[in-house]
């Protein structure tokens, strides 16, 4: 907005890039508050969608047709299967998912099916990965089709055997911006780069502290760099402790975060030599709070790292009668594969439950 108001600089000109189509729409709806009618021309999206609308146009430069066809999870997962079956690798020491995120990860670092062959070496294991990489290219390619790594793939490879259409959209995007930057790849950072190499006006947002890969380029020559150290959301407790456990990571940019919010409650902290022991605790927590301090139990909320953890405090919670919520999971005991189990122990004990055997009848 500041850009188009105060620097007359023309919408059509602008990029803006952020990870997920969530972010994205909001980002979307943001411009066009501020913008109105100017704002359309703006190109608001993922990486993946800004690459899918360049591909539609010139894939064709490449050896595809523009009307490829996008393969989700499931497509690559049914392809990657056809393949080991007809390579003759036992699925029992292959597993799908993990050729997947290897073919993944190569992608990220742009590495192709024959270099990969080659960094495998002598391992016999990454040899056979290699191999259905190789036939995995070779089936998309023939089908016209390709997987989201591709189409960042695709896009970077565009770019550098075809400089002029490198140059038309380098004439087109002369203001890049890019957000979540922590988290870009080896091939969105070449994406961007390329994009930003003739007129350099690029403008990341990141915060090495969140980084979820490593931190590309924290010292970037000849960028300006300015810290957004206030913050909105917490108490100041919360961000010294935050800023005190931070500060002993190696190789950051310095920064102290600070907020306008009360100084709040001093943190407590309580260190437990199990997972039980941590769930009975907190399950104790919240009842004593709700019968002796008036509190409701909407007032907690339990954080957990991995889902997987989820059981523990159920298990906890369950018996001591206190109600819950599994935000953005599955309740354990809601889970498909433990009500099979439960379904067959209940058959085991009462032969005449119809219900328990219909469930298990082909399980």
């Amino acid at each position: 907005a500041y850009l188009i108001a105060e620097k007359d600089i023309n919408p059509w000109n602008i990029l803006a890039i952020t990870f997920t189509n969530k972010a994205a729409q909001e980002m979307r709806e943001r411009v066009d508050q501020i913008t109105g009618e100017m704002g359309n021309s703006i190109w608001v999206s993922t990486f993946h969608s800004t690459c899918v609308r360049i591909l539609r146009r010139y894939i064709d430069r490449l050896g595809y047709d523009t009307n490829f066809t996008i393969y989700d999870t499931d497509d690559q997962k049914s392809l990657i299967k056809d393949i080991m079956k007809r390579l003759q690798m036992d699925p029992k020491l292959y597993r799908d998912r993990a050729i997947m995120a290897a073919i993944s990860s190569a992608k990220d670092e742009m590495i192709e099916p024959d270099q990969y062959r080659i960094d495998a070496g002598i391992d016999w294991k990454l040899q056979k990965y290699a191999a259905v990489y190789a036939e995995y290219q070779a089936e998309l390619k023939k089908n016209n089709a390709m997987d989201f790594d591709d189409l960042l793939v695709q896009t970077v490879k565009l770019f550098q055997q075809f400089p002029e259409v490198l140059d038309y959209y380098q004439e087109q995007f002369r203001y890049i911006m890019v957000d979540e930057y922590q988290d870009t790849n080896t091939v969105q950072f070449r994406f961007v780069s390329l994009l930003a190499a003739k007129y350099r006006n690029l403008c990341v947002v990141g915060d090495d502290d969140q980084s979820i890969y490593k931190f590309r380029g924290a010292n970037i020559p000849y960028a300006k760099v300015i810290k957004l150290e206030q913050n909105y959301r917490s108490t100041q407790n919360i961000l010294n402790a935050a800023n005190e456990v931070i500060a002993n990571n190696q190789g950051r940019k310095a920064k102290r975060l600070w907020t306008e919010n009360p100084e709040g409650d001093l943190i407590d902290l309580r260190q437990f030599q199990s997972g039980f022991e941590e769930a009975e605790y907190v399950a104790g927590e919240i009842t004593r709070g709700v019968r002796t301090e008036g509190k409701k139990y909407r007032d907690y909320a339990i954080l957990y790292r991995t889902n997987a953890q989820s059981r523990l405090f159920e298990e906890k919670l369950l018996l001591a009668n206190v109600p819950y919520k599994i935000v953005g999971g599955v309740n354990f005991y809601a889970r498909r594969e433990i009500k099979d189990l439960l379904a067959y122990l209940r058959v085991i004990e009462n032969p005449e439950d119809d219900l328990a055997v219909l469930r298990i009848i082909n399980v």
